[in-house]
């Protein structure tokens, strides 16, 4: 399967994930904390650039390699520890240096960036595999 093929399957998957968290279960959570942060409509085509990259990461990661072996769990685990160590970055850098970032989600964020992307991962192998008859 082409290259193109797999990165469209793993962006439709991640932001279909990600807009409902972000828009629906979570939505609460993060206008409670970030509230005051956040921008009203958000800027879509850096929010669009960051997904992108945030993909192409998990497919050198966790999804290529997983397709490679046929191993759905190898995308679980190297998803798993993508999104954590992202976001974890992300949130620890921003607590460290930022004002008036809320150390509340500093946790739920960094849960949610593992949670999201071992799903990711391990959602876009199973596509991938199923679709190629592997």
């Amino acid at each position: 399967m082409h290259i193109i093929i797999k990165f469209l399957i793993s962006f439709i998957v991640f932001l279909s994930i990600d807009l409902i968290w972000l828009g629906i279960i979570a939505r609460k959570l993060y206008v409670h904390y970030m509230g005051h942060l956040l921008r009203t409509p958000p800027n879509w085509p850096v929010a669009f650039l960051f997904y992108g990259l945030f993909v192409v990461g998990i497919m050198i990661f966790a999804i290529e390699p997983a397709v490679q072996q046929k191993n759905i769990a190898h995308a679980a685990k190297w998803g798993a520890l993508y999104g954590f160590f992202t976001y974890m970055t992300y949130d620890l850098t921003n607590w460290a240096v930022l004002k008036d970032w809320p150390s509340g989600i500093v946790g739920i964020d960094i849960l949610w960036g593992t949670v999201l992307a071992m799903s990711v991962a391990t959602a876009s192998t199973y596509i991938i595999l199923t679709l190629s008859g592997s």
